[in-house]
């Protein structure tokens, strides 16, 4: 019996003795390279989901669509319907700054209508965000997809992108527009 134990608590002390070793090798450098690193080098980046601050807004093919140039040239006004996660007061705000429509607030003043959907997938952590302009008959004048990735950075950053993406795609089809 006194064997037995013997043998177990041999076996115990060459398991630790065994890690003990590891974590002393682990805490050395190899052998042929510096033993310590220069301070001018960069931390090293640890790997995460994706960038900080997401793809760039310039990411991308276009996903906007123009329906009706014509229209879409005639808009003065816009009215901006309610949109889920705060993405109509992120694209009030960055069409605003814009300046090429006058935004009102009721649909009845305004020449063509922007509603739209803000879907969140927390499980596949992207929003995605469906726009359309239309007229008062509800014609299709413009329309925009947009999915952005929202774990980095934060989904009120992703809305925010996806207004200031939404408006530049709009912008840059006034733009082409214009210049035919």
């Amino acid at each position: 019996m006194k064997l037995r134990y013997l043998g177990l608590a041999a076996r115990h002390l060459r398991v630790c003795l065994m890690g003990s070793l590891a974590l002393v090798a682990l805490s050395f450098p190899v052998f042929g390279q510096q033993g310590s690193q220069s301070q001018s080098q960069a931390p090293e980046e640890h790997p995460t989901l994706g960038p900080r601050n997401g793809p760039a807004l310039d990411s991308g093919p276009l996903t906007s669509s123009v329906i009706d140039i014509r229209k879409l040239m005639r808009i003065h006004t816009l009215y901006i319907e309610n949109i889920d996660n705060s993405l109509s007061d992120k694209l009030v705000a960055a069409l605003g700054k814009w300046g090429r429509f006058r935004l009102v607030t009721k649909e009845k003043d305004a020449d063509a209508i922007l509603r739209g959907s803000c879907l969140e997938s927390r499980r596949l952590k992207r929003v995605h965000s469906e726009v359309f302009i239309s007229d008062h008959n509800g014609a299709s004048v413009w329309q925009d997809t947009v999915y952005r990735p929202y774990n980095p950075p934060g989904l009120d950053q992703a809305v925010n992108d996806t207004a200031d993406l939404i408006a530049e795609h709009l912008e840059r089809t006034a733009r082409e527009a214009q210049e035919h």
